[in-house]
């Protein structure tokens, strides 16, 4: 079929073409209608229709591919690779649902995941869908600050952690920091379920905390059915940051996400039951999610989930784990191909490769340079593609399931079936129509099914903070600059707003900005994302001293540099440590005291910051100049 043809019923005729779509999963209760789109901008899918996810991801392949790989756990951190069927994922995933039941969880209730990238985790997310509960998976690499804000803000029955991690074979103590979290958090869960690996010594606490490995063993046989839930029942909330302190709990439903999973696994992520799909992402992410437990399962296929670097123990591990199990479809960063394009090119070609029919990569914008390398290096197609927390699957990108199309370098393809992506004028309001004018990329609504249901616990947000009403409809805004080619082809230009996006993780500038702040002797900081060769963008701070005596000299201020970054580590994690903390006694603003962000991270990437006729002290950004070289 013709793709513009296919996208174009899917905008103009959504009901008959999303009703076709619901055919690839199991429905328990057929649904009434398929979109209600009476109270926008919020969107009802497949309403009076009953489902469960891990009954589409688990249960339904028993029939016919019992003793098929469903879940293969890679960690080369301790060296051990774990194989389950479909048949011992389902046993898994009941004993899961049995401790669950028995700490108290009860359809509706939220399950916090504080995890590694463990079988287990994967248990735990399934198990939560068995039994109705809505998880809320935190990244293992957050510290307990935000971890506690996320726990204030799902209020989890039960917390579900491990005592450590390991990255680069160094072991990183989870229970410390959770403990931490807990006793800042004014949520306290009932119990805390603990995953022991023998990795690092661990204090319990007497009458909250549970073993695992004691719970699993009592109930090895026990059965725990599916339970049958609306469509428009919560399946999970996930934390994103914002252009404010406090993270968003995206919402997301069952049945419109398990549709539009089992539709992206055919039309886009091109994977056929019973083959292979590689994802390296972490599940605290929302690939993690759609991309290595729901999607891949639902689609019928077994999904690799990997601990451990690309790079270790050599920069061919991902390579022969795609010939070992003969991956199909692989999913990457671009952050992750910039690191092995650093390494020696002959680890791509020691191994065949031959399984692989495409290489996609989301997370952050894909440079051509990059794109080309691995293109020609893998000998395989290369397809970018671009979408969000808050989508939970692709906006944009080629869906060579439909019709086999180009990719072009740089590009994250066509706007994808179900999203009527238009480009709008920010001064004006008005749609952007001819080729290569930059606009805001939005969405029209109604959001297709799998996108957000709304925040968590608050609608308001999610109305203020999305969506504007422009010629009396409602438009989904995505935050980012675009432009689209005469092909239709976009290309992302970056953000409007404060969010920056390292290495694939976005984190909120404001957020940093508030730890930074709570060193003793910071008055005043300001955190802009700069362009950075290998992450994409990092994090960069300027800093005004309280008490600047205390930067008499070089060792002085690397001292408080060194101070500052070990603050954020401690209450945002590593992920959100700024790459410098640069000291300056002004921050350029205007004469009405509103920070040039925008100039600051012109300077901070050596371009002209433009008119600066508002600024108010033009000796604040020279300063900076001077400081980045």
């Amino acid at each position: 079929m013709n793709y513009a043809d296919f996208h174009r019923r899917s905008i103009e005729e959504p009901d008959a073409f999303w009703a076709e779509q619901a055919k690839l999963v199991d429905w328990h209760k057929p649904f009434d209608t398929v979109c209600d789109y009476s109270k926008p901008p919020f969107v009802t899918w497949f309403a009076g229709g009953q489902t469960n996810l891990c009954h589409n991801a688990v249960d339904r392949h028993l029939a016919t591919r019992p003793d098929d790989k469903a879940l293969i756990w890679v960690s080369t951190e301790v060296d051990k690779e774990v194989v389950y069927s479909f048949r011992e994922l389902h046993a898994e995933v009941q004993r899961m649902a049995a401790i669950l039941r028995e700490l108290g969880v009860k359809k509706g209730d939220r399950v916090l995941v504080y995890m590694p990238m463990i079988a287990e985790a994967a248990f735990t997310m399934l198990a939560c869908a068995r039994i109705g509960a809505i998880h809320s998976v935190v990244f293992g690499g957050f510290a307990s600050v935000s971890l506690a804000s996320r726990i204030d803000n799902a209020a989890p029955t039960v917390i579900v952690s491990a005592d450590a991690g390991s990255r680069a074979g160094k072991v990183v103590p989870y229970k410390g920091l959770l403990d931490e979290a807990i006793k800042l958090a004014k949520a306290k869960p009932t119990k805390v379920l603990m995953v022991d690996r023998g990795l690092a010594k661990f204090e319990r606490s007497a009458g909250r905390d549970e073993d695992y490995a004691t719970l699993r063993s009592k109930h090895m046989n026990t059965q725990v059915p599916c339970e049958w839930v609306d469509s428009t029942h919560p399946s999970y909330t996930l934390y994103t940051s914002g252009t404010t302190g406090t993270p968003k709990g995206v919402q997301r439903d069952t049945g419109g996400y398990c549709v539009a999973l089992a539709a992206s696994m055919k039309h886009i992520y091109l994977g056929k039951p019973g083959e292979t799909y590689f994802s390296t992402s972490d599940i605290g992410w929302v690939v993690g999610h759609s991309y290595i437990v729901y999607g891949p399962l639902i689609g019928g296929m077994a999904t690799i989930m990997y601990e451990g670097l690309p790079i270790r123990p050599d920069a061919g591990v991902w390579w022969s784990l795609v010939e070992k199990y003969k991956v199909t479809s692989m999913f990457s960063a671009p952050t992750a191909v910039r690191v092995l394009k650093k390494q020696d090119p002959a680890y791509l070609k020691k191994y065949d490769l031959s399984s692989l029919r495409a290489l996609f990569l989301a997370g952050e914008p894909l440079d051509e340079p990059t794109a080309t390398w691995i293109s020609e290096s893998l000998g395989r197609p290369i397809i970018d593609n671009y979408w969000q927390t808050e989508t939970g699957w692709p906006i944009l990108s080629l869906c060579n399931g439909v019709e086999q199309l180009p990719s072009k370098f740089g590009s994250p393809g066509l706007a994808v079936y179900g999203y009527n992506v238009k480009l709008i004028d920010e001064a004006t309001g008005k749609e952007m129509t001819h080729s290569d004018e930059k606009g805001v990329v939005m969405i029209e609504g109604p959001l297709p099914p799998g996108c957000m249901q709304t925040v968590w616990q608050d609608d308001e947000r999610f109305v203020k903070t999305y969506w504007t009403v422009l010629d009396g409809k409602h438009m989904y805004s995505t935050f980012d600059w675009g432009v689209r080619d005469k092909d239709g082809y976009y290309f992302i230009l970056g953000r409007t707003d404060d969010v920056i996006n390292v290495a694939g993780h976005r984190l909120g500038t404001r957020e940093i900005e508030e730890s930074i702040s709570s060193h003793a002797n910071v008055a005043e900081v300001a955190v802009v994302g700069v362009a950075d060769q290998l992450k994409g963008q990092v994090a960069m701070a300027f800093v005004i001293a309280k008490d600047a005596s205390a930067l008499g000299d070089q060792a002085a201020r690397l001292k408080l540099e060194g101070e500052i970054m070990k603050v954020v580590d401690s209450q945002l994690g590593a992920v959100a440590r700024p790459s410098r903390v640069l000291f300056v006694t002004a921050l350029p603003k205007t004469r009405s005291g509103k920070l040039l962000r925008r100039a600051l991270q012109a300077v901070a990437e050596h371009r002209d910051p433009g008119d600066m006729s508002t600024i108010e002290d033009p000796t604040a950004l020279q300063q900076v100049k001077a400081l980045v070289g």
